[in-house]
């Protein structure tokens, strides 16, 4: 692959010699003394941004006004809000937003044809990786086959999407596939794609050494920040621009500094620590933000936890969360296998770049926070929040008051409080909670029974001290004759395979086996909701049939309403050896901290101090079996994958041959009858409203990833065409197919249109006023050409990054989204597919403007010169005939994405261009 760059200027380029080789590089040392502003002081993570500009200056997408800029920043008190053109070095892809990624270059290969194009111009013209992560569900637990069970129905489910990306990978260049059953992308991506600096050839053929950068179709791409490298998770519609060339137009950014000062101290892990970040930084405010972490504490915080830190950046609402490269960068790169000339060369560069962290690093932030890391305690975050912090000892209360609180039951008497504490010191007058037998046992459950345990996400698992940890929890628990609690169901999901070498290799997979948690796949699983059935479906049914609060704990970073399991109204966020604690515990009403945990077979208390590991324990067992050797082993094939994937056939075309009958992927409708020029963009008149939302509708709300059952729009869809309900899978492996995916658009089992009262689930009222599916008061709207918008609250689109709820959004026939404000991704994606997303001004609010649902909305000022971040009158009718007109403001923030939305999106804007270029 060639990169090319935008100029050759003698000012800035310069030659480093590392490792052996010499490379070309663009110097922001020289670039201060060629008089392009002054730039020592800012943050690494800006300066990474900042190479980006010298090395594609061009005077056209990047100028030098854009570069001094960068020096405008430092002086103006870290704040200076210029649009850049930013170009990531490579994209990153996993399989539920890569399907639909890839469906959409196939479709626009079509397309490009029927604008009398050339089909080779949709190509990735940076590297491009997809790694099959999000499509193995837990089928199977707790026996030693899981593992090869869950991949064979993995296979059997998923074959024609496979087949699909295996003739993308022969299609497409630049563009490879990590198959099934390897690992995680994020936890890949850190133990081997990522190389903190990247080298590669320029237009001359000369070898250039960059900072490694890039974007992914997941919000977790994150997580290598902890490796110094940049990069953050965008839309998949914004990654197909990036790889078709097209650069990253983004605001030149805020950076908040983190301060971590101290130490961890004895009984605390990097799970705990994240969950106080997140909280702190939510409470900050951070969206928008790059987050940097700095402190004499990093001298003290493993790589492994820097990339725990790094992975829940959506989670806390930044950008990035990013660290600098420093000792613990090189000896991460080396333990990992990287080789000896990569290594030389990231700390040559980054000293020569000032981009390292020395004992003198201090540079100017737009804010700071700090936290001494010896202040931390064990601590979990839920019952569907990841900001919902909760130090270990406060859990049992605080889930006692949720379920008093979803019962309609006032505890806010001391009385009633002591009861949720565990201990039942003192009996509550009105106990909240509900017991039920379950049906073939001989055990009761109630609400707070924990009924799915799992080791899940690569926010944990990449983390070998935490995994190690969980591995000597079980050992103790085993030998003390404890195992998981019958209703509980357990996993282990690891992140890559070096992970399951590791336990092998330290003995405690088999202690893990012991207490329940076999291995069950390497992927996503709970986290992303793949966790499967209950174990037993009388537990299920026990569940439902007697409206319990049932609970989960798992070690991901998600844990929204409906995404876990359909039987689980709270899910808490927690470390790895917590997971398997609550697994023997089996409950969330006890005080964990205090309260036994099990007994022995012969009746002795045990507790979780009992089973607990020292840090020293853990850390002698890390450094005796987490080995540079493992990783090389492990990632010597990472591409050939096992017999199932190399015996998967695909054809050699340039084209795809949609099958037409196939239920997983078809040619989505975007790009058909495309005309060769853009349109305008126009004033919405009359519009109804499909939904009215309250705040925090996350992507999940939007467009769920689980599964989904018979009745639904999508269920009934696939039922149509003799798809038995065994065979559904789930939306996000649904994804390729457009048909499936606007049916469960706004369809998730926990999200609550205000217009309804006390409905969950994706319902609206209709053109007739009566109650339906949204899916079908979206057609009937569209049928009489009625233009829809949707109203909802604060951080409206939080969550994953994936592209559906913007194009699900979209399909729906919804042109407009009016909420109080957005999060970053979903406010892209959804101008990225020609949806106008606005927010409210001077305070008004769908409450303060007493919305119900039933109003004609219509919003001005569109059409003629508009101008990013513009205010425009929007006139609401209500239902008795009263209009009231508010300023809303556009939140189309830049020039180039006023001409997304002319163009209908941006993938039609890049396919216009390619065509006619």
């Amino acid at each position: 692959m060639t990169v090319t760059v935008g100029h050759d200027s003698k000012k800035t380029r310069k030659t480093l010699t590392a490792g052996g080789q010499s490379v070309a590089y663009y110097s922001i040392p020289a670039a201060e003394a060629a008089g392009l502003g002054q730039f020592a002081n800012l943050p690494a993570s800006l300066k990474v941004v900042l190479e980006n500009m010298l090395r594609f200056e061009d005077g056209k997408t990047v100028t030098v006004e854009d570069i001094k800029a960068f020096s405008d920043w430092g002086k103006m008190g870290g704040k200076n809000p210029i649009e850049i053109a930013y170009r990531p070095a490579r994209v990153l892809m996993q399989d539920f937003t890569g399907v639909p990624a890839v469906v959409d270059l196939a479709a626009m290969r079509d397309g490009i044809l029927g604008l009398g194009g050339d089909a080779q111009k949709i190509n990735p013209l940076n590297p491009v990786d997809l790694v099959i992560d999000h499509s193995v569900m837990i089928d199977e637990f707790g026996t030693p086959r899981a593992f090869q069970a869950n991949v064979d129905r993995e296979y059997e489910r998923n074959m024609e999407r496979y087949v699909f990306l295996k003739w993308g990978q022969k299609a497409f260049n630049n563009f490879r596939v990590v198959p099934p059953g390897t690992g995680i992308c994020h936890q890949v991506n850190l133990e081997y794609l990522a190389q903190t600096v990247w080298t590669d050839t320029d237009q001359n053929g000369e070898m250039v050494a960059y900072p490694d950068t890039l974007v992914g179709t997941d919000s977790h791409t994150t997580m290598v920040n902890g490796l110094a490298v940049l990069g953050w998770g965008v839309g998949g519609i914004e990654a197909e621009a990036a790889m078709l060339g097209q650069p990253v137009s983004m605001l030149i950014p805020e950076v908040v500094g983190f301060k971590l000062t101290g130490k961890m101290v004895e009984g605390t892990t990097a799970t705990d620590l994240v969950l106080k970040v997140v909280q702190m930084l939510r409470k900050h405010g951070v969206v928008n933000k790059f987050v940097e972490f700095y402190g004499e504490g990093l001298d003290h915080l493993p790589l492994a936890d820097r990339a725990t830190i790094a992975n829940m950046a959506p989670e806390y609402g930044a950008t990035c969360g990013f660290f600098p490269i420093d000792n613990e960068t090189l000896r991460y790169l080396r333990n990992t296998g990287r080789d000896e000339g990569r290594i030389a060369l990231v700390e040559a560069y980054a000293k020569e770049n000032g981009m390292w962290r020395g004992a003198d690093y201090s540079p100017v932030y737009t804010s700071t926070l700090e936290l001494d890391m010896g202040t931390i305690v064990p601590a979990i975050s839920g019952p569907k929040r990841p900001q919902d912090y909760l130090p270990l000892t406060d859990a049992a209360r605080t889930f006692y008051k949720v379920v008093a609180d979803y019962r309609g039951i006032d505890v806010s008497s001391p009385a009633q409080e002591m009861a949720g504490e565990g201990g039942g010191v003192v009996a509550a007058p009105v106990d909240a909670r509900k017991t039920a037998k379950v049906e073939g046992t001989d055990y009761t459950i109630r609400d707070g029974s924990v009924v799915i345990a799992a080791i899940t996400s690569c926010t944990n698992t990449s983390n070998p001290y935490v995994m190690i940890g969980a591995g000597l929890v079980a050992r103790k628990a085993r030998a003390l004759g404890l195992t998981r609690k019958p209703w509980v169901k357990t996993s282990l999901a690891p992140g890559s395979q070096v992970v399951g070498e590791y336990l092998e290799a330290a003995g405690l997979q088999e202690d893990l086996d012991a207490v329940g948690f076999n291995l069950v796949g390497y992927g996503c699983t709970t986290c992303i909701g793949n966790s499967g059935p209950l174990g037993d479906p009388a537990i299920s049914k026990a569940i439902n049939e007697n409206d319990l609060v049932a609970a989960a704990v798992l070690s991901g970073n998600r844990n929204f309403e409906g995404r876990i399991s359909p039987d689980v109204r709270a899910n808490f966020l927690a470390s790895p050896p917590l997971v398997v604690a609550y697994a023997l515990a089996g409950d969330m009403n006890i005080n964990i901290t205090k309260d036994p945990i099990g007994q022995t077979p012969d009746g002795k208390d045990v507790f979780l101090k009992d089973i607990w590991p020292t840090n020293k324990e853990i850390a002698d067992l890390v450094h005796a079996t987490v080995t540079r050797e493992a990783f090389q082993t492990k990632y010597a094939d990472v591409f050939k994958g096992d017999k199932m994937w190399q015996a998967v056939e695909v054809t050699d075309s340039e084209t795809y041959d949609w099958p037409a009958t196939s239920t997983y992927i078809q040619n989505p409708p975007y790009f058909r009858g495309m005309s060769k020029t853009p349109g305008v963009i126009s004033d919405i008149k009359d519009a109804r409203v499909l939904a009215l939302l309250g705040d925090m509708i996350t992507t999940d709300h939007i467009s769920p990833a689980g599964s989904f059952k018979e009745k639904t729009p999508a269920g009934q869809y696939l039922v149509e065409r003799q798809v038995p309900v065994r065979e559904f899978n789930s939306y996000g492996s649904r994804r390729g197919n457009h048909e499936v995916m606007m049916r469960g658009t706004f369809a998730n089992i926990r999200i609550k249109n205000e217009m309804l009262d006390g409905v969950e689930g994706g319902y609206t009222l209709g053109p007739d006023g009566k109650q339906t599916s949204i899916f079908d008061a979206s057609m009937a709207y569209q049928e009489a050409g009625t233009p829809l918008v949707i109203f909802g609250g604060m951080e409206y689109g939080a969550g994953s990054s994936r592209d559906w709820a913007a194009k699900g959004t979209a399909l729906l026939g919804v042109k407009a989204v009016i909420a109080e404000s957005f999060e970053r991704i979903h406010r892209s994606n959804l101008v990225g597919m020609g949806v106008i997303p606005f927010e409210f001004t001077n305070g008004d609010t769908r409450k303060s403007l007493g919305l119900k649902g039933d109003e004609t909305v219509s919003i001005a000022g569109l059409a003629g010169d508009l101008k990013p971040l513009s205010l425009v009158p929007c006139t609401i009718t209500y239902g008795d005939g009263s209009v009231k007109v508010i300023q809303i403001k556009c939140r189309i923030d830049t020039a180039i994405e006023i001409e997304y939305v002319e163009n209908g999106g941006v993938l039609h804007y890049v396919l216009r261009n390619l065509a006619a270029s």
